[in-house]
């Protein structure tokens, strides 16, 4: 099944979610799907990669194995994080009246499911 077409499934599944976005570890844009300007779904899965790379960085020193997700509230907003390889990542922005848990379980299936579209070597 096709990034989109799971990314679309995510936000459709989630009310009040904003946009997603899978990024690579340098903070690339892979796809994305968003009810807002793809150009600010693109930045924030930019910066937040690069953070989520110091915190895992960061995991890694003090030995305390692999981070499964990252919950960001900023105000009445909330951005959820979650690797999906040691090279990508899956965003998912929420609006003021997204429940977090809810969005948590089902990003939780998404990455499962995105999990086995990627190909390893």
């Amino acid at each position: 099944m096709p990034f989109k077409t799971l990314l679309n499934r995510l936000l459709e599944d989630i009310p009040g979610a904003v946009g997603a976005i899978i990024v690579d570890w340098e903070g690339e844009a892979v796809d994305q799907v968003a009810r807002v300007d793809d150009y600010e779904i693109k930045v924030l899965g930019a910066h937040s990669g690069i953070v989520l790379g110091f915190l895992q960085e960061a995991l890694s020193r003090i030995d305390s194995g692999s981070l499964d997700e990252l919950v960001i509230r900023a105000g009445k907003n909330k951005i959820l994080m979650a690797p999906l390889t040691d090279e990508y990542v899956l965003i998912l922005q929420l609006g003021p009246t997204a429940i977090a848990a809810r969005a948590s379980y089902k990003m939780g299936k998404c990455v499962a499911e995105l999990r086995d579209q990627f190909v390893f070597d």
